[in-house]
């Protein structure tokens, strides 16, 4: 027996609209108030994750924020021919101001604001305890990271724009969250608008097994679970979210997955690395939720 379309319903819709935006808005403003000691300098903020990307659930708790510095960059030049990379060097001079600066310009602004009692730097991010009026929030602090795919001169020039940070261990990590907010919105629209709402169904179910203790908590992150599902072809997708479900488990079981690349375009899904997806991980995930369909 599947699950029933008006649960699948239930599970497809937003949550927290209004206070994320507002949280959002709120610490958006402090990260660019023009008392901040960065404020001089080139950067931008904008959100990632579930609330970034419109799959956020009312399970969600924290909303994430970058704030990048573009004020220096690093490059990935490996494409480019020894002509292009000469180019490259005459035009971009070493920067002055240090991504370290940077960063604790950002906690201090966040702990004026906030209150130190409330701001704490994590593994990766800066967190702020929500209040009654704002959910808790991770700001990311990063800086650009280009992939060149061709320099000629700075007027001429084609790259993917990302960032790049390190965790607290001192390991860096290299994103693309604009690149897979803006693939995962074309795959949307390209599904006749049933990506996003499955993808919230897919959170909500995983939610459950994991409270019914189908899966571990760790499983099966939102990011691998919208990858895994942005590789299933469109034409799976649509008719009500039953079917979408169903075509798309189908068609998973029946692939191989060593191909599967992120919706950044940037990686593949599974392999080895740190900003991989376990396969092994994301067979179990895919087993239980057929298993738990079929059991409802």
């Amino acid at each position: 027996m599947a699950i029933p379309e008006s649960q699948l319903e239930t599970w497809a819709h937003q949550g927290a609209i209004k206070k994320s935006s507002d949280t959002y808005a709120s610490i958006k403003r402090v990260l660019e108030a023009n008392e901040a000691s960065y404020y001089n300098k080139s950067f931008e903020v904008f959100l990632q994750g579930s609330y970034g990307n419109d799959t956020n659930i009312w399970a969600d708790s924290d909303v994430d924020i970058v704030i990048r510095l573009d004020s220096i960059m690093r490059s990935d030049l490996s494409k480019l021919s020894p002509v292009e990379q000469i180019a490259y060097h005459a035009a971009y001079s070493n920067a002055t101001y240090q991504f370290s600066e940077f960063k604790e310009g950002v906690l201090s602004q966040l702990q004026n604001k906030y209150d130190r009692s409330n701001v704490s730097l994590g593994n990766k991010t800066i967190k702020i305890n929500g209040s009654s009026n704002r959910m808790n929030s991770d700001v990311l602090p990063c800086y650009q990271f280009r992939r060149y795919k061709r320099f000629r001169t700075i007027d001429d020039q084609q790259y993917i724009s990302g960032i790049i940070f390190k965790a607290a261990s001192g390991h860096e990590i290299i994103n693309y969250p604009k690149h897979h907010s803006g693939e995962c919105t074309k795959k949307h629209q390209e599904t006749g608008d049933y990506f996003k709402p499955t993808i919230r169904i897919l959170k909500n179910l995983r939610g459950w097994m994991v409270e019914n203790n189908v899966i571990v908590e760790n499983c099966a992150p939102s990011y691998f679970i919208e990858g895994l599902f942005y590789n299933v072809p469109d034409e799976k997708f649509g008719q009500s979210y039953e079917d979408t479900i169903c075509n798309s488990v189908n068609w998973l079981t029946k692939v191989d997955w060593s191909k599967f690349i992120c919706p950044n375009g940037q990686y593949l899904l599974f392999g080895n690395k740190q900003e991989h997806w376990q396969e092994e991980s994301g067979r179990e995930f895919l087993n239980a939720l057929a298993k738990v369909w079929e059991e409802w």
